[in-house]
């Protein structure tokens, strides 16, 4: 049976297709995975925005170079192996394609998991070269696993942010000892996840910025002191010195935080929410945006803390989020799943556009259910 990629142009994102191709023969210490199901969210459209200048589109390239396909994070189970100690029936939780399979390279096997030896890759950060095996992986909760492959690579950023401006004292944007953070796109998951974060620290003021539609829910969850819609920029104080952590890459709305803020002293740019008005930073006043590029920070403390105790951290910090994002007496995601290529197609267009419920999370597999 042939393997389904599901492709989009690399200079128009709506632009989708879904192409057939041959399974491969296995070669000496390859594995072939049934790509069973995987999250689509907001951060994987900032894939494909930046897939050229951060080098997204080369981790699973399409045969026609004006092809890309959209890396996601997902569970795969393994259906043929000629590498040793990587079983029939395992199933790993990653970084995959929007494909029914995929053939990796597994190198560095250990009983956690193991990383993707294929040459092409070898290039690329090798936080996304790991696998987890799911039976060995302490992220992983089979009774969560859904929200899991939503919210975890999610999560791990807006920990690693929160992180990162507190590891930088917020670049001096405390005033009288509390520092305020300005987030947009509020209701987006990983600013709400790093707003969650940043409000368990003393002395941090969190602001989120929405659309009116999506005002209520920013406000329910009780992670920001305060929330705004965009028209109500006027009620930032000005005074203030500040960060603005960009999770939507609205350059209209950055250019007006930078007028408006004087005392603004770092500005973050995290993803693109609003692919249509993705711009520029050239010539605003103020700091000069800066990506933020998680696998920096985890290298980093890495480096410093050891790998044990960053693991550590950050699974403590994801059970104690899991647990208020999935609580059944006030869920902050309600989970919608598509199954087949349609409905994968169907499910893509809706996340572009920007106006997906921001309660929901999308959990889709190019197999029929």
């Amino acid at each position: 049976m042939n393997a389904l990629d599901f492709l989009v142009r690399k200079d128009r994102l709506a632009d989708t297709r879904i192409a057939a191709r041959p399974p491969s023969p296995l070669a000496s210490g390859q594995a072939r995975l049934k790509v069973e199901k995987f999250a689509l969210t907001a951060n994987n459209i900032t894939y494909a925005a930046f897939g050229k200048a951060m080098s997204y589109w080369d981790f699973y390239p399409a045969a026609e170079a004006e092809w890309g396909c959209i890396p996601v994070w997902g569970f795969a189970t393994v259906n043929e192996s000629l590498c040793p100690d990587i079983a029939v029936g395992e199933r790993f939780y990653g970084y995959y394609p929007m494909s029914s399979e995929v053939v990796l390279q597994p190198v560095r096997l250990t009983p956690a998991g193991f990383a993707e030896g294929s040459e092409h890759r070898a290039k690329l950060h090798a936080v996304y070269n790991n696998y987890s095996r799911a039976s060995a992986d302490p992220f992983h909760a089979p009774a969560t696993e859904d929200a899991e492959a939503i919210l975890r690579p999610l999560f791990m950023t807006s920990w690693l942010i929160d992180d990162f401006l507190a590891d930088n004292e917020f670049f001096g944007a405390a005033t009288a000892g509390n520092a305020l953070t300005v987030l947009s796109s509020a209701s987006s998951k990983t600013a709400y996840g790093t707003a969650f974060c940043l409000a368990k620290r003393e002395g941090v003021t969190v602001i989120g910025l929405t659309s009116a539609a999506n005002l209520d829910f920013c406000r329910s969850l009780g992670c920001y002191h305060l929330v705004l819609t965009y028209d109500q920029l006027d009620q930032l104080d000005p005074d203030r010195g500040t960060v603005y952590v960009d999770f939507a890459g609205n350059a209209a709305l950055r250019r007006d935080i930078h007028a408006r803020l004087p005392l603004l002293k770092y500005s973050c740019a995290v993803g693109g929410t609003h692919v249509e008005q993705l711009g520029g930073a050239h010539d605003l006043p103020g700091p000069r945006p800066t990506l933020f590029f998680a696998p920096a920070q985890i290298k980093k403390r890495s480096a410093e803390w050891g790998g044990a105790l960053l693991g550590q951290r950050l699974l403590k910090a994801w059970q104690d989020f899991l647990g208020t994002a999935c609580d059944d007496r006030k869920p902050w995601l309600q989970i919608s799943r598509h199954w087949g290529r349609e409905s994968v197609a169907e499910a893509y267009q809706q996340v572009l556009s920007g106006r997906d419920e921001p309660r929901l999370g999308r959990i889709l597999s190019l197999h029929e259910e």
